[in-house]
């Protein structure tokens, strides 16, 4: 394969990545939910845990596409199964913050002094990272992302991988950007108009975990109805 060739597999790989991956991601809508979160917290903590929220959702991503089929395959477990589990987490995660009181002034006076670097530390990961910022769809989609990497040209297939890449960090960043400046983007809303959009974008990843749960039900409930109409072999005589 010529060289432009390479170079064209590997930017479609890119843009395919990005594409992909972004509007699961949907990092605007993870910034209010961020920020309700972090209540409290000083803004060299929530600088902090921005950063590290932003590399454990690209190493999540970078695993998820490289070797997430591999794993599913090696536990037995489908992807239908990744997103019944991961719709639940979701869900629970969601109604918590949909029904979550309003900030008012003695309560974050009250959470900053018990928001402490522990506290901080412990959250980064769950629920921070997993299921508010990377959830099973965009798990999802990082499996399947990595899947259609695959060719039986060893070469094509580390290009491809090598494409990808650059689009996992541009998401990131943009993950990034939305939590570091979630304190700038949230102040021209105003304190209700945060609010409102907080209790929106909680309802909208409500909605989205239903339809995650939605999806890997209806998808098991299929293959149930497929195993259950196939015919029964008969008994040798």
């Amino acid at each position: 394969m010529p060289y432009n060739e390479y170079l064209l597999v590997f930017g479609r790989s890119f843009l395919f990545a990005l594409a992909t991956l972004l509007p699961f991601l949907n990092p605007p809508a993870v910034a209010p939910i961020f920020w309700t979160l972090t209540e409290g917290a000083s803004a060299q903590t929530r600088a902090s845990l921005s950063k590290r929220v932003a590399i454990n959702v690209m190493l999540m991503m970078t695993i998820a596409m490289v070797a997430g089929n591999l794993l599913l395959s090696f536990f037995g477990i489908s992807l239908a199964i990744v997103r019944v589990g991961g719709g639940i987490l979701v869900i629970h995660s969601a109604w918590r913050l949909v029904n979550s009181p309003d900030a008012d002034t003695s309560r974050v006076a009250r959470m900053a002094e018990s928001f402490t670097p522990e506290m901080a530390r412990s959250r980064a990961f769950y629920p921070l990272t997993f299921p508010i910022s990377c959830g099973p769809g965009t798990i999802a989609a990082a499996i399947t992302v990595g899947a259609s990497l695959r060719d039986h040209n060893p070469l094509l297939s580390a290009v491809r991988l090598a494409g990808s890449l650059p689009g996992l960090v541009v998401v990131s960043l943009a993950l990034y950007a939305c939590l570091r400046f979630a304190a700038q983007i949230l102040h021209r809303l105003g304190e209700n108009g945060t609010a409102v959009f907080m209790r929106l974008s909680a309802f909208i990843l409500l909605c989205l975990g239903v339809q995650i749960f939605w999806d890997g039900s209806r998808e098991l409930l299929l293959e149930l109805m497929r195993q259950g109409m196939q015919p029964i072999a008969a008994p040798p005589a």
